[in-house]
């Protein structure tokens, strides 16, 4: 397995977001304001496992201390397996690396696997923001990242 990252404009990220937000549709009733694309802002990382992209995730800057875990997700046939721990911790490592402090994501209260893994990881529920407040199926979580020695 390899953690690599990727442009936005890579086609097997592509493939993954839309993948995530297919699912996505699908557990939360097709909730409006989805979309498929990914962003030129957001720092991507991609799971490859016997040379297929079979994860991805991405942090994006809120400001200089801050960075919001983006469309992190694992394909279901390559669940259980640790996949999202490892990916988890290799996008806590690039937003130390970017400089923020601070790690922040936003789920869905229909996602209870996500959740798990957020508080089995050390996330702690913060109040909703930014775009998520008027969401009702929002939830927000944030951890504060190990300062270097």
């Amino acid at each position: 397995m390899l953690i690599a990252s990727r442009p936005a404009t890579d086609p097997e990220l592509a493939a993954l977001v839309v993948a995530q937000q297919r699912e996505l549709r699908e557990a939360d009733g097709g909730l409006d304001g989805q979309v498929t694309v990914t962003h030129d802002d957001i720092h991507y990382l991609v799971v490859v496992d016997g040379g297929r992209a079979v994860a991805c995730g991405g942090v994006q800057s809120l400001d200089a201390d801050t960075g919001e875990l983006k469309r992190m997700y694992v394909r279901p046939a390559y669940r259980g397996r640790g996949i999202a721990r490892q990916l988890l911790t290799a996008l806590e490592e690039l937003a130390f690396q970017r400089g923020h402090t601070v790690v922040c994501l936003e789920t869905g209260t229909y996602l209870p696997a996500a959740i798990g893994l957020y508080t089995s990881c050390g996330y702690e529920p913060i109040p909703v923001y930014g775009e998520y407040v008027d969401n009702p199926f929002s939830v927000c979580f944030a951890k504060r990242l190990p300062v270097a020695a």
